[in-house]
């Protein structure tokens, strides 16, 4: 029988309270299953600011007066203050002169025939584009196919598409020139790949029952050798049905691991398996679309707003809830809890059993008698979180409060920091911390005290830069949360 490998340890583990084989986890930052380079692009894109008319407007040309006044009128609920009426273009050039970038205004072109022109600022230069509309379809620009419920949408889509020619070229280029090798390092299968081969198994067991043979065939295919082990016994092939699709929430490609710019068709999804990608990523996905995969997609690697949004009735994400629950019931005097790894098959089954059966999964001591599983299970989900805990945006503020000496104006400034959290971080980060600091009260017995648990969450719950192995002001950041988390979120 092959040994158990355990998660994050290269040799076999010590044994630690209880008799349950575990290891220290690597001091290195774990590796994390997603880019993060394209968000952070797209936050750092300006922001869409409407210009809006101090102005009379000016009459368009028309066969009279109550014409003139109807178009404007028409114009105006359409396009709102934001609407400049007739104008040219060097005084629309004239207006974007010193205004910031993502300035924008519609207007009528002297020249207009049935549309109106959209003027905006960007990179410190104007641009100019033909604007229509459709009654039930939306807005769109001329020779475009993207359709907008508002103009202030269409503009902070194009505000990020500009940002992402303008700066993220490297990337995108390694995008293009990927091949179909990707595929086994993919997202999709390092997070479906059990997933796959217990579905490929179910599949497999049915393709024989149907087609059993004769029982003389049967004893003379004995005397055959087996088939070398493969783990994914079934080969088939299915084309995914890719199309256009506009995702709410962040969303990540599923081939080559990078973020989906934008506010509308940003990728395609297989619509009979669920895989999500970049429309030229698409292009590289082998024909193997298991469509029972839809239905146990599941919960880890996905957004934590989205996750939330999915939980109306609850703050905090079930699999966080659950592991929680179940450290705190039955590891709170477990030495090493948290820093002494479980077994990586137990954690990958549990992870499998949380995206099949969700909140109903059996989690108790008879089911997982190592309660090193659930919480590296727990420490599993929040590091494939796209969007760490602490922010890409908030990190630099948590940083510059960790680095202040005086107790009181930091956690003045942690406050502050945690107030810059999405409204799902916030919550689950004060979750998160609370019951740390419930954990670090039995430090006398489980050794793991408010650094401890620092060191080991520090890569799980901060948005490191990548690449970086030093986390020391992140430790000591992380550990004064935990020490005053109840006085730093009170007034949050």
């Amino acid at each position: 029988m092959p040994r158990n490998t355990e998660a994050g340890a290269g040799s076999a583990g010590t044994l630690g309270s209880g008799g349950v084989g575990g290891a220290p986890e690597p001091s290195s930052p774990v590796q994390k299953v997603w880019k993060p380079e394209l968000y952070k692009l797209q936050l750092e894109a300006p922001a869409p600011c409407p210009l809006r008319c101090q102005r009379t407007l000016p009459l368009p040309p028309a066969k009279s007066t109550a014409e003139a006044v109807e178009a404007n009128n028409l114009a105006g609920r359409l396009y709102g203050s934001e609407y400049h009426g007739l104008m040219g273009h060097l005084e629309a050039e004239q207006l974007l002169a010193n205004a910031r970038d993502g300035s924008y205004f519609v207007r009528r072109s002297p020249q207009s025939d049935g549309y109106y022109t959209l003027s905006l600022r960007f990179n410190k230069r104007p641009k100019h584009y033909k604007l229509l509309h459709k009654p039930g379809v939306g807005h769109y620009l001329r020779g475009q196919d993207k359709r907008f419920d508002t103009v202030h949408d269409m503009v902070a889509d194009g505000l990020i598409n500009f940002h992402m020619q303008l700066h993220a070229s490297p990337i995108i280029q390694q995008i293009n020139q990927q091949t179909k090798n990707c595929y086994q390092q993919s997202p999709y299968m390092t997070l479906n790949g059990r997933k796959l081969r217990a579905l490929s198994n179910e599949l497999g067991k049915a393709s024989a029952a149907k087609e059993s043979p004769p029982v003389e065939e049967k004893e003379q295919k004995q005397l055959e050798p087996p088939p070398a082990a493969d783990p994914m016994p079934l080969v088939y092939e299915k084309p995914h049905h890719f199309k256009v699709h506009t995702f709410k929430g962040l969303n990540w490609c599923e081939f080559c691991a990078n973020f989906l710019w934008g506010f509308t068709a940003q990728g395609v999804k297989c619509e009979a398996c669920g895989f999500v990608a970049h429309s030229k990523c698409s292009e590289l996905v082998p024909p193997k679309c298991v469509p029972d995969l839809k239905r146990i997609r599941g919960v880890f690697g996905t957004d934590l707003t989205t996750m939330v949004q999915l939980e109306p009735h609850h703050q905090i994400p079930f699999v966080v809830r659950r592991c929680v629950e179940e450290v705190e019931a039955r590891g709170m005097l477990q030495e090493g809890i948290y820093r002494v790894s479980g077994f990586a098959d137990e954690i990958e089954a549990l992870k499998l059993a949380l995206d099949r059966e969700g909140e109903t999964t059996d989690m108790s001591e008879t089911a997982y008698g190592n309660v090193n599983v659930i919480a590296g299970t727990l420490k599993l989900y929040l590091r494939l979180l796209p969007v760490p805990l602490i922010t890409f945006q908030a990190y630099p503020s948590f940083m510059a409060a960790g680095r202040t000496n005086k107790q009181t104006e930091q956690r003045q400034l942690m406050a502050e920091a945690v107030r810059r959290l999405p409204p799902a971080h916030h919550s689950c980060l004060q979750y998160m911390l609370e019951h740390l600091k419930r954990v670090a009260s039995h430090y006398a017995v489980n050794k793991m005290n408010e650094h401890n648990l620092a060191t080991v969450f520090a890569p799980t719950l901060i948005a490191t830069p990548q690449h970086m192995t030093n986390l020391t002001e992140e430790i000591f950041m992380l550990s004064s949360l935990i020490t005053h988390c109840k006085t730093i979120f009170a007034g949050s």
